[in-house]
């Protein structure tokens, strides 16, 4: 169980995080919002307590990995990352723009600390089990951490993937699914109904688990749970907002992807800012 100081440090992280994403895209003026704040409480536990790296050697072989395959929420990955020091926090306002080390979507050949190029929804799961079966095979003792969006768990290949991670016993990969219920052009429910997500990954031979995405302590404790799972590799279903933490877009269809202008960007630090100011204040 987490200490009420690690939960504190634990929730300024992902504040953070959220603030650094907002003023990353809003220097561009558009991106990929919506699904980057509602990943930002897990990425501050994966990177905050949970996983094993070194931001000065990112190619760590004894590094825990963690694949973005909803590789679109590259700018929360990427705040997160220059928060732990990967590189520097400059190189954030060169989101998308040419030359940049950091690109809209992942890629492991660009930016110190991504594991694995995603942005073709479907294929990081591929990838996730593939490596997962690899250090299966070298006896290697590292996690492998999967972030997957509910309208991205549409593709056909997820399944695939699910069926084949299920049969190779692969414990050592835990995957997640943002499931915020809004993609690009609607409701999940509406597009594509996937009903009960944690049940159908248990049937397809995984550990599964419903959380409260936003609850930091519920997230580390289940991946706790997750790591003693020694047969089966396991599934959080993070129950999420979309653009969570800033009101002006949260659960709006709109906040997929987002254009940000000077006074919106004010309008968010604002309400952020106030927010960081209560969690100090153990509010």
């Amino acid at each position: 169980m987490l200490s009420e100081n690690k939960v504190r440090e634990l929730k300024k992280f992902s504040k953070q995080i959220q603030i650094e994403t907002v003023k990353m895209i809003a220097s561009l003026g558009v991106g990929h919002l919506g699904g980057s704040l509602s990943i930002a409480d897990a990425l501050a536990v994966l990177y905050g307590e949970q996983m094993k790296y070194d931001a000065n050697n990112p190619k760590w072989e004894g590094r825990d990995w963690f694949i973005c395959s909803k590789g679109h929420a590259g700018p929360a990955v990427y705040s997160a990352l220059a928060l732990k020091h990967f590189f520097p926090m400059s190189e954030l306002k060169t989101l998308n723009r040419p030359g940049t080390n950091l690109p809209s979507h992942c890629d492991r050949l660009r930016t110190p600390g991504i594991d694995m190029t995603t942005g073709s929804l479907g294929q990081g799961a591929s990838t996730a089990a593939g490596i997962a079966l690899a250090h299966k095979m070298n006896h290697m003792d590292n996690t492998i951490y999967l972030m997957l969006g509910d309208g991205e768990i549409d593709e056909g290949q997820v399944w695939e993937m699910a069926l084949f991670a299920g049969t190779k016993r692969l414990s050592n990969l835990i995957a997640f699914v943002d499931c915020n219920k809004l993609q690009l052009d609607g409701p999940t429910c509406e597009i594509c109904d996937l009903g009960n997500v944690a049940r159908k990954f248990e049937d397809f031979g995984w550990y599964s688990q419903n959380v409260d995405g936003h609850d930091v302590a519920s997230i580390n404790q289940a991946i706790e749970n997750a790591k003693r799972e020694n047969e089966k590799p396991s599934m959080i279903v993070l129950n999420t907002e979309k653009a969570h933490g800033w009101t002006m877009f949260a659960n709006k269809i709109g906040s997929h992807s987002a254009t940000i202008s000077a006074e919106q960007l004010e309008d968010a630090m604002s309400e952020m800012n106030a927010a960081m100011k209560s969690i100090d204040e153990g509010k």
